[in-house]
């Protein structure tokens, strides 16, 4: 490979958990700079990148409507979980000499912009890292939804859905040997066969605009740029 990215845009999820490293709760800040540093190393190359970061390292919804919590009041707290995520990434960020705006479908002025998918776009064609916050300010839609509406909404080539596996298997391979890797694969399969890429609302958001997705390894140095410059790893999800 060239080493020149093939995306001018694109949009990287990261699952809160991420953020966590080995910690098993919150946010580790080694992680969380290794991960900065990463995703400077592809704005330096001269790609857009904008952010979507789930909130399960803090506070999971789901968990809690397990345990009899309202589900709004449970989805609405995971919201906000994403926001102190999204900080931590700025913070990080900004540490490595990186300009960011953090944008948020729930308002917070004093910490974040509003989303407008105007003003998003506008920041990402001034070369700023933006962090979408908050998912879509709408209970019952998880950061995965809420990651492929923004992808779209901001024009995004590519939907990039970091894991902590290589990239889409036949079953989760930390926990079944027999699991098999499968390096590209049609939205309808992934429904069809109830895969675990993203939820399904994901999924066909992504069907209906022809959007691609890419799971790769995030916890493997270097993952991000070689993918946004095309070498082969992980698993493409697309038509």
């Amino acid at each position: 490979m060239s080493g020149k990215p093939i995306y001018k845009r694109v949009l990287l999820k990261l699952s809160g958990e991420a953020l966590m490293g080995d910690t098993g709760f919150g946010i580790d800040a080694a992680v969380v700079a290794r991960i900065a540093g990463e995703v400077k190393e592809v704005h330096d190359l001269g790609v857009e990148v904008a952010l979507v970061i789930g909130g399960g390292n803090i506070f999971r919804g789901l968990d809690s409507r397990a345990q009899r919590m309202d589900r709004v009041a449970a989805d609405h707290m995971g919201m906000l979980a994403t926001l102190i995520n999204s900080l931590a990434v700025q913070d990080a960020l900004e540490q490595s000499g990186v300009v960011t705006r953090v944008l948020s479908a729930i308002e917070m002025r004093a910490v974040a912009e509003p989303y407008i998918r105007r003003r998003a776009i506008r920041h990402l064609e001034k070369r700023r890292v933006v962090i979408l916050a908050a998912g879509t300010g709408n209970p019952y839609f998880t950061t995965d939804s809420a990651a492929a509406l923004r992808a779209m909404e901001v024009k995004a080539e590519v939907l990039l859905k970091a894991t902590r596996v290589d990239g889409l298997f036949t079953a989760d391979p930390r926990t079944d040997p027999a699991a098999t890797k499968i390096d590209k694969i049609r939205y309808l399969e992934v429904l069809d066969r109830g895969l675990k890429v993203m939820d399904t609302t994901a999924i066909s958001l992504c069907m209906d605009n022809a959007l691609p997705i890419v799971i790769f390894n995030l916890t493997e140095r270097g993952n991000i740029r070689r993918v946004v410059t095309g070498e082969k790893i992980g698993s493409i999800v697309g038509v």
